[in-house]
């Protein structure tokens, strides 16, 4: 159970992606908060359903770490059902170690549903209580920490003290729903003992509670709460970071297509981020990594399927466009 590169810890969860035709979307005036709309009290029929195990932000930043190279594992809780079965498999068969995976055999795995419209979704969630309990992890250096359940405060402070006592470790945060919830100064030494956080500028306008709009100024604001490195991205407008002393925008990749599918997009720009700097790139070099795995995720279903291959994203980001560049702000 020693020797792991890169370790990431969250609920794992299976998505079953059920495609609608018959909706549609209304949105206020500034187009801020839009609902999806369907018949009520009627059957309404589907396209399809796509069920893709083993998923959630950080089993997906497992298996990124483990396509780009690193010898990664998931840290995580399932049910003993035919569902955590085929999560474990679906991990094993992507080369990321199980062995922090904890089995609860009267317990039911996480499953979520994904109405998938157009190129959106809206998911409908259920983490389920589980018992979660620190492994020891033994000799690595990077950790990977996002979404856990709602009776999971325990835990974050038990990984406190775990990064407390293991000092060369660094912690990639991706805060998840209800860690957002619990709030920044409920996980001040979660924040404080942050070597990377990230997150989109919707969810750090709402762990600094401001409306602030001005990502430079956001990413300072987040930086002067602990993280070292503060990461925020802003959908298709690109993706702004701040080490302490340089901030820089960073552009999106080019679709080659129009998006087919957007769940994971998110997931696999924070998990490619953390994982080029575990593989000793500078802040630069892990922008310019980052939105290529968010392009290629977009096209398939399901968060994992479009994760690429080292190899193969090197060779995107050698037909990169000449702007293709972070930029100094």
């Amino acid at each position: 159970m020693k020797g792991y590169d890169f370790i990431a810890i969250g609920d794992t969860v299976t998505d079953a992606f059920i495609r609608i035709k018959e909706a549609s979307v209304s949105c206020d005036i500034n187009k801020e908060n839009c609902q999806i709309c369907m018949r009520f009290a009627d059957k309404i029929p589907y396209e399809s359903v796509t069920v893709v195990p083993a998923v959630g932000n950080s089993a997906n930043a497992a298996v990124a770490a483990a396509r780009l190279g690193l010898k990664s594992a998931l840290g995580s809780d399932i049910g003993g059902d035919y569902f955590g079965t085929e999560c474990l498999n679906a991990l094993k068969s992507e080369k990321v170690g199980t062995d922090f995976v904890k089995v609860h055999k009267d317990a039911k795995t996480n499953y979520h549903y994904v109405l998938w419209y157009e190129d959106e979704r809206t998911i409908l969630i259920k983490h389920e209580e589980y018992d979660y309990s620190l492994p020891d992890f033994g000799d690595l250096e990077w950790i990977y920490f996002s979404s856990m359940g709602e009776n999971s405060l325990d835990f974050h402070f038990a990984l406190e003290k775990y990064l407390r006592d293991h000092a060369k470790i660094k912690l990639v945060f991706q805060p998840g729903t209800y860690q957002i919830k619990f709030g920044r100064v409920m996980l001040a030494g979660i924040y404080e003992r942050t070597e990377v956080f990230i997150s989109n500028k919707d969810e750090a306008q709402r762990i600094l509670d401001t409306r602030e709009e001005d990502a430079k100024k956001l990413i300072a604001m987040m930086h002067e709460i602990g993280p070292k490195i503060v990461v925020v991205t802003d959908g298709p407008k690109g993706a702004y970071a701040y080490d302490g002393e340089t901030a820089w925008f960073m552009p999106p990749y080019p679709d080659p297509k129009p998006p087919f599918e957007r769940t994971g997009a998110g997931d696999a720009f924070s998990s490619t981020f953390a994982v080029a700097l575990a593989l000793g790139m500078s802040v630069p070099d892990a922008l310019r990594w980052a939105p290529i795995n968010s392009m290629s995720v977009v096209q398939y279903v399901g968060a994992r399927e479009g994760l690429l291959s080292r190899r193969k994203l090197e060779e995107y980001l050698a037909n990169a466009p000449a702007d293709y560049q972070p930029k100094k702000i």
